[in-house]
């Protein structure tokens, strides 16, 4: 059932991996000279042993060797040349699938806490690791195992009951080792990435944890999460590496076992003492496949995972359809009926939302904490979709616009502003890799932030690091502000944008919003403190997730002191009585 589910992620994933077909054929091919020439060895012992030391002949014995060098100068060339095809296969499919799976990833990430999208990159390279390693080179070397048990056979019949009984064994071992690990393996997974997250939200808060004493409790927290992590792969460890020494153990065992029936076969004058070693080595060979897999199987597993894994993810987040350009819109947006419920859950969080903003305006939304000004953001800007209603820019609904190119049309400056590592200049210019340096600087000028930068020690060119703390709060806002304005959106959406602002900040973000309003744009403010609200023409208010009022600005807030005002005479009313 579940793979039907995701049978989509399945598909594609397979039409990328037909992309190098012929190059899997390449490889099949070179494999088949190379097991071929794998016989040079037992066929070289053989002759020594029977033609050479009978004859006591030097030169064929020179003739031979000059011959085993050349066949063994071509296989280790064509198994080098098998191991370059499979990286580039292994390169070509994680190559194809970066930008889809990267998409996919944020798309997902955006809506929803989902472990496949959290790892969609890493199951990607871990199946290009496998596509590239020698395991899957082993695959390609399995077919011949039962070839080369065979011609042990043909040297005696029980040395080929000997080494079909080995490699029966030595399956049995490989099926048991699957099923087995799997499950720890699985559990060790979690365990590490559960260990990893948890690394993760220390080290960005370091600050707040070393200013708040939290260092002890904040290890021991992650020390707990972090010792079960190493239990789980102490046990995984353990039980793959049982199963691995066993393999190794039992092929040597049974290479020595093959001599020394081979050595029995001899003293009764029923097989030769070169088929005796050709044996012995044969028998190495065709179990070679099957060690090398046991001894790689963490990262077999750890690819079929992802394999899956990734499946899902493509399913949950199917290819974005080609849309149709339109041209740039007005500062027109206008909101139906919205009703948004969160990923995740069921009630909405908004409910029946209508208002419209017009080019030049300035909305302020208010309301208390929890009521769905945030959400009402997410919403605005494409992030979240509407699960009843609309909102449309220009008369247009969001998802006719590309992501990217709706992003240019709506600035966004979300609550917590998180700056990524690499130049100011390029957090301002969304990180393009060269932003356009005019509108770079004319968007930080508009968010008064052109002054600030330039204090910096590179001013523009000022690495921004992970965890850093150059910047403060308030200077981080402001090149959150001069990201949100860059190359002039339309619509401009500020949620919070004073959190973090001094007295001077917020004169500067005033100015801002006057001046968006001004070149004919529009600007929609959600906000807890008055000064935020300066320059808006029109109020929302929300509470509890429900529009309740909009319209002008003073007209709103008389409204809401008159209801005030009613509330504490009913209020002391009731008192009196």
């Amino acid at each position: 059932m579940k793979s039907n589910i995701f049978q989509p992620g399945y598909d594609e994933l397979r039409k990328i991996r037909r992309q190098s077909r012929g190059l899997y054929w390449f490889t099949a091919l070179f494999s088949m000279f190379v097991n071929l020439l794998m016989l040079t060895g037992p066929l070289y012992m053989m002759q020594v042993y029977d033609r050479v030391l009978g004859s006591r002949s030097e030169a064929t014995l020179v003739a031979l060797s000059v011959l085993v060098i050349f066949l063994y100068g071509t296989m280790g060339f064509l198994d080098y040349a098998r191991g370059r095809i499979l990286a580039r296969v292994g390169a070509r499919f994680q190559t194809a699938l970066d930008r889809r799976v990267f998409d996919a990833m944020i798309r997902r990430s955006a809506v929803a806490q989902d472990s496949s999208a959290q790892t969609g990159l890493q199951d990607l390279e871990s199946i290009q690791r496998l596509i590239s390693s020698p395991v899957l080179g082993a695959a390609f070397d399995l077919p011949w195992t039962p070839i080369f048990l065979a011609g042990i056979a043909l040297f005696h019949p029980w040395l080929g009951l000997l080494a079909l009984a080995g490699g029966a064994i030595l399956i049995a071992i490989a099926i048991a080792n699957q099923i087995f690990t799997k499950a720890p393996t699985q559990k060790a997974n979690m365990s590490s990435h559960k260990a990893n997250l948890m690394s993760e939200e220390i080290r960005n808060e370091a600050e707040m944890i070393q200013a708040m004493g939290m260092r002890g409790a904040s290890f021991a927290r992650w020390q707990a999460v972090r010792t079960e992590a190493l239990k789980d792969n102490m046990s995984a460890s353990d039980s793959g590496g049982s199963f691995s020494t066993l393999t190794k153990t039992l092929r040597l065992f049974l290479q020595s076992a093959m001599l020394g029936l081979g050595a029995y076969l001899v003293l009764q004058n029923e097989v030769t003492p070169g088929a005796m070693i050709a044996g012995s080595i044969l028998m190495g060979r065709a179990l070679a496949p099957i060690e090398m897999g046991l001894g790689q199987w963490a990262m077999v597993q750890r690819a079929m995972k992802g394999w899956h894994s990734l499946a899902e993810l493509l399913s949950k987040v199917p290819p974005e359809t080609e849309r149709t350009a339109l041209p740039k819109p007005r500062a027109v947006l206008e909101v139906q009926g919205l009703a948004v419920v969160p990923p995740g859950s069921k009630a909405p969080l908004l409910r029946n939302v209508n208002f419209a903003v017009k080019p030049g305006q300035a909305i302020g939304i208010i309301g208390p904490s929890g009521s769905g000004k945030s959400t009402l953001a997410r919403a605005l800007t494409g992030v979240w979709r509407p699960a009843a209603g609309s909102v449309r820019l220009d008369g247009a609904a969001l998802d006719q616009y590309p992501p990217d190119v709706l992003g240019s049309h709506i600035g966004y400056l979300p609550q917590r502003v998180q700056l990524f590592e690499g130049s100011i200049a390029q957090n301002i210019a969304r990180l393009e890799q060269e932003p356009d340096a005019d509108s770079v600087v004319a968007a930080a000028k508009k968010a008064a932030a052109h002054e600030m930068i330039l204090k910096f020690p590179d001013g523009y060119d000022t690495i921004i690091r992970g965890g850093s703390g150059l910047l403060s709060g308030g200077q981080t806002q402001r090149v959150g502000l001069a990201r949100a304005l860059y190359q002039d959106p339309v619509i401009v959406i500020l949620d919070e944008p004073n959190s973090n602002l001094d007295n001077e900040g917020s004169q500067a973000l005033n100015h801002a919003i006057k001046q968006i309003k001004a070149e004919g744009r529009s600007v929609l403010i959600m906000a807890h403190r008055p000064a935020a609200i300066q320059e808006c023409d029109m109020l929302l208010v929300i509470d509890k997730g429900t529009q309740t009022a909009f319209g002008p600005k003073d007209k709103v807030l008389q409204e809401m002191v008159a209801n005030h005002q009613n509330i504490r005479k009913s209020t002391n009313a009731g008192g009196v009585q």
